[in-house]
């Protein structure tokens, strides 16, 4: 991966590896987003997406693992973080599978995108960091925004049973995993974080293949699998972005940017193909979106973050 540049803005110098890192995820989860769904609709299970997606992972974390002499930490702590990380990752997937069976993905979907919330309370009480009025804003401005790209109005009045439990475990999970991924690097290098997030996502393949229904028919041609992995690179490589992401920048300004921008794109996207305007509820999304990334990008840093080996 590329060093961290300088920019210079109104409040001084400051590291701005962070905003690149944090835009490459957002760019590559947008366009991820806005084809991700295809495969399914076209006969292969998300199951088996998810086992794709495992195997994904695994030529960026050797790209990154080269490019370190193929080191990886192994001690207590590291191996803890490591594993945390992937577990919570690949364990709130497959608690997703189980809730969009249960409930309304309309309600679900929402309720999930709230997870950076996590992040950046936990960020703010334990990791002690801090931002200026800029930063405030476009996390709030954030935040308000991510229900709004997945939230449908309509349909019956649902009873918050199961599926909101397993979707409130989801948006749990996956806030702390933005917050153990920042936590770990101050102790661990961003390759060894990368390796034991792909370990763990490997783990999950055959609870994958266990949940998957055989005898119905599925899509083996190119539009299944191959299409899969095409759009399931994008998000794996995303998420080793991520690592350096919040490796360089602070995890309650960069889940939310991340979180709030990739939505943005995969709806601008999703527009263009259509050629259609999105709901006025995607629309207030999209508003708040680009002035949450805005204010995040335009915030000056207090000083560069340490770096750790």
């Amino acid at each position: 991966m590329t060093s961290s540049i300088t920019m210079t803005t109104a409040g001084g110098a400051r590291p701005a590896g962070w905003l690149g890192y944090a835009l490459a995820t957002t760019l590559l989860w947008g366009v991820w987003g806005a084809f991700a769904g295809l495969p399914a609709q076209r006969g292969f299970p998300e199951t088996l997406i998810y086992v794709v997606w495992a195997l994904t992972m695994v030529p960026p974390a050797l790209l990154v693992l080269a490019r370190a002499g193929w080191r990886v930490r192994r001690d207590g702590r590291a191996v803890f973080y490591g594993l945390t990380i992937g577990l919570l990752g690949a364990g709130g997937q497959m608690i997703l599978f189980y809730a969009v069976k249960a409930g309304p993905t309309y309600l679900i979907f929402p309720l999930i995108s709230l997870s950076p919330v996590i992040t950046i309370a936990l960020s703010y009480l334990f990791l002690r960091e801090r931002t200026g009025r800029l930063g405030v804003a476009g996390i709030v401005l954030a935040v308000c925004a991510l229900p709004l790209f997945d939230y449908t109005p309509g349909g019956a009045p649902q009873q918050y049973g199961l599926w909101f439990v397993l979707a409130v475990g989801v948006l749990v999970a996956w806030g702390l995993q933005a917050y153990f991924i920042k936590l770990a690097n101050a102790s661990m290098d961003a390759q060894s974080i990368f390796f034991y997030m792909t370990a763990s996502a490997l783990l999950f393949i055959p609870v994958a293949l266990a949940m998957t229904d055989f005898s119905q028919p599925i899509n083996y041609g190119a539009d299944g699998p191959l299409l899969a992995a095409a759009t399931q690179v994008l998000n794996a490589v995303g998420a080793l972005a991520l690592v350096y992401a919040f490796r360089h920048g602070k995890a309650l300004v960069v889940s939310p940017l991340v979180n709030a921008g990739a939505p943005l794109l995969t709806t601008v996207i999703a527009m263009a193909l259509a050629a259609t305007l999105p709901s006025s509820y995607k629309l207030a999304g999209i508003g708040l979106s680009l002035a949450a990334a805005l204010c995040l990008a335009l915030q000056p840093e207090d000083a560069p973050p340490p770096e750790t080996t």
